[in-house]
């Protein structure tokens, strides 16, 4: 198991009433559609058991994780919420799947032998989704070899054919043509769950839409969305806040990175602090050490960006290279002590620096700042 560094002044703080919010926000712009949150990839640097238990508190309906052991953690924390696993696993981790009473995804025909071979050994009646490929083209089972994928899920008497889903590649884009293939995509599943009633099959659960085909396409929420990114309160695209904001509501963050400084020091004019002596110093500074750095998820291509942190309320740059355990801050003349509250993402004072910020400036996405964040961070519940 990864070291938490819980001895030492950083930490990311977790909102659980920002969780719940979001997801008492979600679900009134959703009407009666589930809401499944998805917690894979430790909640997206959340924490999944913190996040988890939040989501669940404020009305999510269901979870869903991209691996086994994401869901086994859940299950022993005492979670006992369906868990969907977002992908077709091996055959040989099948077993611990279902013991464990998550949700399989079917994504092949060979999967769908698989988990009826695996659930028939252990007896009882467990719930699979079928995903269909309607243009990701990452995973998924092709509508043409649909039928017979159903054929033997539905032969077995321990398969519940609980659901049918789909993933969008850019219900997030707003240009002309990513519009039409995100309707071209649900078109596509709308013609498979109609070939499956026709047959008479009728899985309960349908669901295709992320937290933008779910805020974007209010056709495709169907009987449940997946919320992921807005789960933590951010938007994967500003177009896409209409949805909330005709209903007068706004998503909360729900992390803050927080340090101290640690060390400071007077530096002159023309020094080059930290590895690579990337930068000369154009006047005397107090360089102030914080114990962050790319280990923990600060990427070291933000001090190129040009990068800041807000310390007593205000924004100050890198003073050179980010290092794996420590930033050098450059605090110009001000008066700052070891000891000072130090925020690298999120609020402090009139001030805020945001996930979004951070990607924009290392030419990224939101998503992967906040799954950068490291497993040695701690992660503490603030509410």
């Amino acid at each position: 198991m990864p070291v938490e560094g819980v001895r030492r002044p950083a930490w990311a703080e977790i909102s659980a009433s920002a969780i719940a919010h979001n997801v008492r926000a979600l679900k009134e712009v959703m009407g009666d559609t589930l809401l499944c949150a998805v917690v894979k990839a430790n909640a997206y640097g959340h924490g999944a058991q913190l996040a988890a238990k939040a989501a669940l508190d404020g009305g999510a309906d269901t979870l869903a994780v991209a691996i086994v052991d994401e869901g086994i953690e859940l299950r022993g924390s005492g979670i006992s919420a369906p868990i969907l696993l977002l992908a077709e696993i091996p055959p040989e981790t099948i077993p611990d799947a279902l013991s464990h009473s998550l949700t399989l995804t079917i994504g092949s025909l060979e999967g769908a032998k698989a988990a009826v071979a695996s659930a028939e050994r252990l007896g009882g009646l467990h719930r699979v989704h079928v995903k269909v490929d309607t243009g990701m083209h990452r995973m998924g089972v092709d509508p043409a070899a649909l039928d017979e994928v159903v054929d033997i899920l539905e032969a077995s008497p321990v398969i519940d054919l609980e659901g049918i889903y789909t993933h969008f590649s850019v219900a997030d884009g707003s240009s002309a043509d990513d519009r039409s293939f995100t309707r071209a995509q649900i078109d596509r599943f709308d013609e498979v769950v109609v070939a499956l009633a026709a047959r008479g099959v009728a899985p309960r659960v349908l669901h295709a839409a992320n937290s933008a085909g779910a805020l974007g396409y209010p056709e495709a929420r169907r009987t449940m969305v997946r919320i992921g990114l807005a789960l933590y309160g951010y938007l994967p695209e500003g177009w896409l806040s209409s949805a909330l904001e005709e209903k007068g509501l706004r998503l909360e963050t729900a992390l803050t990175l927080r340090a101290q400084v640690v060390a400071v020091r007077r530096v002159e004019a023309g020094e080059r602090p930290s590895y690579g002596r990337r930068r000369a110093l154009e006047h005397p500074a107090t360089i102030a050490t914080v114990p962050f750095g790319y280990a923990d998820g600060y990427p070291r291509r933000l001090f190129d960006a040009g990068a800041e942190v807000l310390i007593n309320a205000k924004r100050y740059p890198l003073a050179g290279n980010v290092t794996m355990d420590q930033l050098l801050i450059d605090c110009g003349a001000d008066d700052v002590k070891p000891g000072d509250d130090v925020v690298l993402l999120g609020r402090q004072g009139d001030e805020e620096i945001t996930a979004e910020e951070w990607a924009r400036r290392a030419d990224t996405i939101t998503w992967e700042i906040l799954c950068g964040i490291g497993a040695r961070v701690p992660r503490v519940l603030v509410d």
